[in-house]
């Protein structure tokens, strides 16, 4: 064999492992990793509050290039391998997941309102939103109650449960930015009320749950995954869609009779996420300090980037909208947090990358490292 057909052949086995690589990485694609556009998009929000444009407009478009390609590697999955994410919805812990991709699309719709000022796209992505939260809902909420074999509470419960309040909380903050906008205001002020209202309910029955799985069942370090922080993104989302509805009040005359009602469980809602902050960073501590559980690159982290810059975004609303000057200091310090919590996991998985996908450039396929990215 001559040099130069050897080389031939190994550029041949070098695309065929890249090729192998972005399969492999489709099918271990975690139903939740949209949770990557909801946390940089909702950094890129509250920086754009925070007068930080020019941050705020580079996580717009970055956002605008990670949901795409999730998107696609998601199509593409379902392509491939379908039945497998068929198994992933009936799957208590990861089915829940697949609402990221609701709460990630109308994250990115209020990015192209208030970051973009373009209103057709976002409300093609509230379409979108509404449309697949309908779908996933219903389907994952009624494929986990009706299967047979069903795990045990500590085994099949966690914060990713969560989800099931975020994502209507989404699409009412979506609303309640679209209500500025355009003919149906009293409309979707009130899809957005019904919302936000569905969404509390659902965190008293689920945070009810989680509080007791916490504290009557033993809990391992490598189960304290850090989904457990929506247990307070849920409640800073929930916030942040009282303030918009209170601010929204003038423009929605049956929102004005609401307007004590609406305060109180903004700040309802505001106090109970401040109050899992601290137990959240002591079961970090207690996780990684103490438990020894590494730190490596992990999809989840993403869940704890969003609630961050979720509290800072709905902590400056609700300053804003209730008149609480003497909170400002709270968001800006909350998101240079988000900041430095979205850089870290941006890094690790750019590291996570190159390391899935350098082998198979530099070596055969037999060479070449398997895997997905998650």
């Amino acid at each position: 064999m001559n040099k130069s057909s050897d080389i031939g052949m190994r550029r041949q086995a070098a695309h065929l492992s890249l090729f192998d690589n972005l399969k492999n990485a489709t099918q271990r694609l975690s139903p939740a990793y949209f949770a990557m556009v909801m946390a940089t998009g909702i950094v890129s929000l509250a920086a754009h509050g925070m007068g930080m444009a020019g941050i705020a407009a580079a996580l717009f478009w970055l956002n605008t290039g990670i949901y795409a390609v999730l998107l696609l590697l998601t199509v593409l999955r379902a392509v491939w391998f379908g039945r497998q994410m068929v198994d992933d919805l009936l799957d208590h812990l990861r089915g829940p997941g697949s609402l990221t991709l609701v709460a990630g699309t109308c994250v990115l719709g209020s990015q192209f309102i208030v970051i973009a000022g373009y209103v057709p796209a976002a409300a093609a992505l509230w379409i979108v939103g509404l449309a697949t939260w309908t779908a996933l809902t219903y389907a994952v909420f009624i494929a986990l109650a009706t299967k047979a074999n069903k795990p045990p509470l500590e085994h099949g419960l966690t914060g990713t449960w969560l989800l099931f309040v975020v994502a209507p909380q989404s699409i009412a903050v979506l609303s309640a930015l679209l209500a500025g906008h355009g003919e149906h205001r009293l409309e979707l002020n009130f899809l957005a009320l019904c919302m936000w209202a569905s969404g509390g309910v659902l965190y008293l029955w689920l945070t009810g749950l989680i509080f007791y799985r916490l504290t009557f069942f033993r809990l391992n370090a490598a189960e304290l995954s850090p989904s457990y922080w929506i247990n307070m993104g849920a409640m800073a989302i929930s916030t942040l869609t009282g303030a918009l509805l209170i601010l929204n009040a003038p423009a929605a005359p049956f929102l004005q009779p609401l307007l004590p009602f609406l305060k109180g469980v903004t700040l309802l809602c505001w106090a109970i996420g401040t109050w899992w902050i601290p137990v959240l960073v002591a079961l970090g501590i207690w996780r990684h300090a103490y438990k020894r559980v590494p730190l490596r690159y992990d999809p989840a982290y993403w869940s704890i980037v969003f609630p961050l810059g979720m509290y800072a975004a709905s902590t400056f609303q609700m300053a804003r909208a209730m008149a609480l000057p003497f909170l400002e200091w709270i968001p800006q310090a909350f998101l240079y947090l988000a900041l430095g919590a979205w850089l870290v996991a941006f890094g690790g998985l750019f590291l996570a990358i190159a390391r899935r996908f350098r082998a198979p450039i530099l070596t055969t396929k037999d060479d070449a490292e398997n895997g997905g990215l998650t």
